[in-house]
């Protein structure tokens, strides 16, 4: 009785210690809890001989215990499986981290107690390491998350590009990147939280001459998007060994993980003599300091789950004809972006990319349901396998009135053109559907059966009234052909005997984004939807983003929707395995200067809009035939605050 109260007691000033101490000493407590060191607190922190001064150390209950320097290495707890350093384990022979696991291990239960640890489960009560319980159940709870993350690790890899670092990019020319709660539809965009400067976390050692694995505390000195820049602790103003990496990555851990799941945290080799006693200098770093939630990395995880399966079917706008919708079939899924593949496709490769919130695919049947034109499949069943997307999937859009005032074919307004997304052009509604939905043409350059009518929502954040682009200082592309320059709205229309739509019935919202002039992103160039650039916000108009593609002219510039699902955080690509487009070299851009001036000629059913080759790509050929390189404009995402709109008044 006696020996389980002062076993009770042990264990209680234990976890009062590894609670002082945030959890992360669990693994160094452990180590020192020998009879004879039972001192109090004063004890604790006495001073003791120095060691020779080519060993790190860490004291702690008046005992002074010393990192392992490449030959000793780690050790395994024969009774609790904890590793830590070896030089710090009980006994002469190190089989054990603490006394009380040396007297649970003779004591009658301790086959049961092997059986159980090497079996995964938590010792029983008769093994009397009533401390040790916490340890073992941190590390069940943590076991099914190791599995979902090693499991990640398997279908996904980070995608590098040879020559371009994000972190060298930003912190060589002082770039800021777009915070990752900008953009809600990419990973975390939701549960950010707090993150930012300052904020602790444990990290793999890499200053480290250790044959295994090990860890130490480092705080982030700056945040560019998913991507930190990270300081170990104990280099105070030295940047010397500053590193970036990607924070939701699987090495990177809130602190307190190391302690519950028995991984040893030891110093840089470059500091390890700067102080006598880390486990004092981490407890008066930390005190106050914020890290990751414990549950960061579930997070992360469930996050990364996409409801878009492959074999499932959907209606994705005709790239050859905008005026209709086709069937396509989900060939793979990539951090929510969607390869589809058009059904009738047989090698395969008539594909279209678009991220799963995009305005331009809707549940199969949606086109006859609104009126929208469709182009019949030769395939008269379905092939095995493949099934209809469930329509709650689809990204919902504003429900709108239609029984009062409303738009009418005819009326004119302003119109992102979607087969060159640097312009806003003068268009007119040809034709009013369903459920809120429009088509437009763009004035002077409309085939005549009208293959190139796009389908906007009366509520898109891509189309606007007479005078916005005048009132906001944008420059407004005239209709093909049209003389009297420079274009005045009054005289267009009544030259051509029109009505401009209504400003109430416009998309006025604008949400509180929260980017910046300057901010850098990655971004789907939408006219070569398969690519993910390094671009920049240049320009902002209430909810509308003018992005530049770094290292391209501005004639590549796109306008785009400020809640687009084509626009990413810095380290989405690494994050995801896709590939990230670097900025265009001197050599690229030359390289397509012709092609350039061909592709502002006038457009026709033909027309491609401005392509970038990527750099993977720079010999191949601009693709030519009787096709449109269509590719979709900004996102019809219902926004999520409102602001105040100014719309310049036509007489």
């Amino acid at each position: 009785m006696e020996n389980t109260k002062d076993l009770t007691e042990h264990s209680s000033r234990s976890e009062r210690k590894r609670r002082d101490s945030f959890g992360m000493f669990d693994g160094y407590d452990s180590c020192s809890e020998d009879t004879s060191s039972s001192s109090s607190s004063e004890e604790s922190e006495e001073e003791v001989a120095p060691l020779p001064s080519n060993l790190p150390i860490i004291k702690n209950n008046g005992q002074v215990y010393t990192y392992p320097d490449g030959k000793s290495g780690m050790a395994t707890c024969e009774m609790c499986g904890m590793v830590g350093v070896r030089d710090a384990f009980y006994s002469k022979t190190k089989r054990f981290c603490s006394v009380s696991c040396s007297r649970s291990y003779s004591s009658n239960s301790k086959k049961a107690s092997i059986l159980a640890r090497l079996q995964g489960k938590p010792p029983t009560k008769k093994a009397k390491v009533l401390q040790k319980q916490p340890l073992v159940a941190k590390l069940a709870a943590y076991a099914q998350y190791q599995a979902t993350l090693q499991n990640q690790a398997k279908t996904k890899s980070a995608v590098s590009v040879e020559g371009f670092s994000w972190g060298n990019y930003i912190s060589s020319n002082s770039f800021i990147a777009a915070p990752v709660t900008c953009f809600k539809h990419a990973p975390m965009g939701t549960c950010w939280g707090d993150i930012s400067e300052n904020v602790r976390v444990e990290v793999p050692n890499t200053d480290c001459s250790l044959p295994t694995k090990v860890f130490w505390i480092a705080g982030i000195v700056k945040l560019a998007g998913y991507n930190a820049l990270l300081r170990y602790e104990g280099f105070e103003n030295d940047s010397g060994l500053d590193f970036w990496c990607n924070i939701c990555g699987s090495d990177i851990h809130p602190v307190g993980w190391c302690a519950a799941s028995g991984k040893p945290l030891v110093p840089p080799r470059t500091i390890q003599h700067k102080y006598t006693n880390w486990k004092a200098f981490l407890v008066k770093r930390l005190t106050g300091a914020k890290t990751l939630p414990p549950d960061f990395s579930q997070k992360v995880s469930e996050s990364m789950q996409y409801p878009f399966k492959p074999c499932m079917r959907v209606e994705v706008v005709d790239k050859r004809h905008l005026c209709r919708t086709r069937v396509a079939v989900v060939e793979s899924v990539i951090g929510g972006r969607l390869r589809l593949v058009y059904e009738e496709s047989e090698d395969r490769t008539d594909d279209f990319w678009c991220h799963m919130h995009s305005p331009l695919i809707h549940h199969i049947g949606w086109s006859r349901s609104i009126g929208h034109r469709f182009k019949r499949s030769d395939i008269t069943k379905k092939q095995d396998g493949h099934f209809d997307t469930p329509p709650h999937l689809f990204a919902k859009v504003k429900e709108v009135d239609q029984s009062g005032e409303w738009f009418k074919e005819g009326m004119k307004l302003e119109a992102i053109d979607p087969l060159n997304l640097s312009t806003i052009c003068v268009a007119t509604i040809r034709k009013v559907l369903a459920d809120g939905f429009l088509m437009i043409g763009i004035d002077g350059s409309e085939a005549a059966d009208g293959s190139d009518w796009f389908c906007y929502h009366a509520t898109s954040p891509s189309i606007f009234p007479v005078g916005f682009c005048e009132i906001n200082m944008i420059e407004l592309t005239p209709p093909r052909g049209y003389t009297k320059l420079p274009f005045k709205w009054f005289d267009y229309l009544r030259e051509t005997g029109s009505i401009a739509a209504p400003v109430k019935l416009f998309n006025k919202d604008v949400p509180n984004h929260g980017f910046r002039v300057g901010m850098k992103l990655e971004a789907v160039d939408l006219m070569e939807p398969r690519l993910i650039c390094v671009a920049t916000v240049t320009r902002i108009i209430h909810r509308l983003l003018r992005i530049h593609f770094d290292g391209w002219e501005e004639e590549y510039d796109q306008w785009v929707d400020c809640e687009s699902p084509d626009l990413y955080p810095v380290g989405w690509c690494q994050l995801t395995g896709y590939q990230l487009q670097p900025p265009a070299s001197q050599s690229s851009r030359e390289s397509q200067s012709g092609s350039s001036k061909q592709k502002k000629k006038a457009k026709s059913q033909q027309y491609k809009g401005h392509k970038k080759m990527t750099t993977l790509q720079l010999k191949e050929e601009l693709i030519d035939g009787e096709d449109y390189n269509f590719l979709q404009g900004a996102s019809d995402q219902e926004s999520n605050g409102s602001a105040n709109f100014y719309i310049k008044q036509e007489p």
